[in-house]
């Protein structure tokens, strides 16, 4: 079996290697953005997943997945929930990007 090794260097690249449509690879980022400061506040806070969960009104068992980087099944809704509810507001920016013209 011939395997070949993929860098991707940006997550636009990572996107295009795991063949992810424009669409799909903004929601994507959104996504692993606001996961990536969830995970740093709960490091800083020394938060449990348990107390994550409960202060978000979700299950420990939903909760550990995402935190581990798992967002199968994850809106940005419930990122955005969790993060609300750790007393923290998202703040959403939208531009036009050219090529959408």
């Amino acid at each position: 079996m011939n395997s070949k090794t993929v860098v991707a260097t940006t997550p636009e690249s990572l996107a295009r290697t795991l063949g992810l449509s424009g669409v799909e690879a903004e929601e994507w980022q959104v996504q692993h953005a606001l996961l990536k400061r969830l995970r740093q506040i709960v490091r800083t806070e020394a938060l449990t997943h348990a107390e994550v969960a409960r202060r978000g009104g979700s299950s420990r068992t939903r909760v550990t997945p995402i935190l581990n980087g798992n967002l199968d099944n994850v809106s940005s809704d419930l990122l955005t929930r969790l993060l609300a509810a750790l007393g923290y507001r998202v703040k959403v920016s939208v531009s036009r990007v050219d090529s959408a013209a």
